[in-house]
């Protein structure tokens, strides 16, 4: 057998170069770091001078680096932005509203019940794309400066354990902010209310003009705007969730023919069920459920009207101003408090009045005479 073994100058060269490399790589990682960038090791390798390449590292590299991140954010909120508002414009579909709108004014009966829930679709939409707008937002510029503070050497780790520790001890000081926020999800998620609801919170009620994780903004009817931290609305009454019901007692005499009063509330109320204007807002035939009550001064008389989201009030109004052109017309007696007044002289008993031992007693005879 014959072995074949290279020349020791041979190898001493190889393993020389090795050495070179390896003594070069340290250079370099000493100058620009474990993860070098491509102008720190051009510079490094052009001239050999560590400090040179570290500043045309942080003239070039770096700068161009933090540019790139903050355009990236802004690309990326611009573009779920977009996406959040054809998000809210798909519930809104102006061209399907418009043909509904014009088949419902050929044939109201069939497509009445598709108007209120699709504006409530669009309000809830309109909601959640706010909301959902905020927080895309604030999570991609949080992202964003973590990646830069990266950049800048900055360790990420104990920075991220101590913003989890500030935010335990944030979340145990402000509960309530957090259950205000708890709360506001919630609100959303189950759909309790949105921007153009008329409410009622208890403390107030009124229009929602803005919804967000921490609070409720609504106006009433004063032009009053009231702020609802979340966390501290116990219980809400929606008045214009889907539809409303306008629901009116007409008071009459006694002496009044309940049948006649009835049908002449009837036929009021289908007037306006029919009318052009007022008819839009009329989701199904007006109720007269009968009568009600009797109260001191006549009988009441209950009519009840299932109308759009909010239109009661326009509806009621409406309802009355027709109704009592309709009572006077007809002769019919709209009630008002009656009392009998007994006028008694000084000194004069009322007739049947008991007297001081029980018996009625009479006014005083006058003297003869006198």
């Amino acid at each position: 057998m014959v072995l074949t073994l290279a020349p020791v100058p041979a190898l001493i060269l190889a393993q020389a170069e090795q050495t070179s490399d390896a003594a070069a790589e340290l250079e370099l990682e000493k100058a620009c770091g474990e993860t070098p960038g491509a102008a720190c090791r051009f510079i490094f390798d052009q001239t050999g001078e560590p400090t040179l390449a570290q500043v045309v590292d942080f003239l070039l590299s770096k700068p161009l680096k933090i540019a790139l991140i903050l355009v990236l954010a802004l690309v990326a909120t611009r573009l779920a932005r977009r996406a959040i508002r054809r998000f809210v414009r798909s519930f809104e579909q102006p061209d399907v509203q418009r043909t509904l709108g014009t088949i419902r004014e050929k044939a109201p009966a069939a497509l009445l019940t598709t108007g209120p829930v699709q504006m409530r679709s669009v309000q809830r939409a309109e909601t959640i794309g706010a909301v959902l707008g905020s927080v895309t937002t604030a999570a991609v510029w949080t992202i964003a400066g973590f990646t830069i503070l990266a950049e800048f050497g900055v360790n990420l780790g104990p920075l991220i354990a101590g913003a989890g520790i500030a935010g335990v001890a944030l979340g145990f000081g402000a509960q309530s902010l957090v259950k205000d926020f708890l709360s506001g999800m919630f609100m959303l998620v189950e759909d309790q209310f949105g921007v153009g609801d008329v409410i009622d919170v208890g403390d107030a009620s009124g229009t929602v003009e803005g919804l967000s994780l921490r609070t409720t903004r609504l106006r009433d009817v004063e032009g009053t705007v009231w702020h609802f931290p979340n966390g501290t609305i116990q219980r809400v009454g929606n008045k214009s969730q889907q539809w409303s019901r306008a629901l009116i007692d007409f008071d009459v005499a006694y002496e009044t023919d309940l049948s006649q009063a009835k049908a002449i509330i009837k036929r009021v109320a289908d007037q306006v069920w029919q009318d052009e204007v007022f008819g839009r807002d009329v989701l199904e035939e007006p109720e007269v459920w009968g009568v009600e009550a009797f109260g001191p001064d006549g009988v009441a008389i209950r009519l009840v009207v299932k109308t759009s989201p909010s239109a009661q009030w326009k509806v009621m109004r409406e309802l009355r101003q027709r109704m009592k052109s309709a009572f006077d017309a007809e002769g019919i007696e709209i009630p008002f408090p009656q009392r009998t007044v007994w006028v008694r002289p000084d000194g004069a008993t009322l007739p049947g009045a008991d007297g001081a031992n029980g018996h009625a007693s009479s006014a005083p005879a006058t003297k003869p005479g006198g």
